[in-house]
């Protein structure tokens, strides 16, 4: 008996023909869409590892950000604390020595 387009001979070896060019044609896109997967799978996990990276550099950041807001925090105090007494003439020309280090720093750095 013979079946719709699987026979021998006649019209039905083309239609079998053009299923195999179908098959290899979806095979090959296959391969290429399982190429493009691995791809973006391995981008997604580099991604991923590069995001734990910046979170921890963050974390680092805050917790030096924090110790250097205390550090800076009592400096202000101290400097609070030595304006009420009654050594002001003392706390200008500290201020005045800041400023003129400063200064000379700044015009160090245009020069070059």
């Amino acid at each position: 008996m013979r079946r719709a387009g699987l026979g021998e001979g006649g019209s039905g070896s083309y239609v079998a023909s053009g299923y195999s060019v179908y098959e290899e044609e979806n095979e090959h896109l296959q391969e290429g869409l399982r190429a493009k997967v691995n791809a973006l799978k391995s981008l997604s996990i580099d991604i991923g590892t590069e995001v734990k990276y910046q979170n921890k550099m963050l974390e680092d950041m805050d917790t030096d950000f924090d110790s250097t807001g205390g550090l800076l925090g009592a400096t202000i105090g101290r400097v609070k604390r030595l304006s009420r007494g009654s050594q002001t003439k003392l706390l200008c020309y500290m201020l005045l020595f800041c400023f003129f280090v400063f200064f000379i720093l700044y015009w160090f750095i245009k020069l070059r």
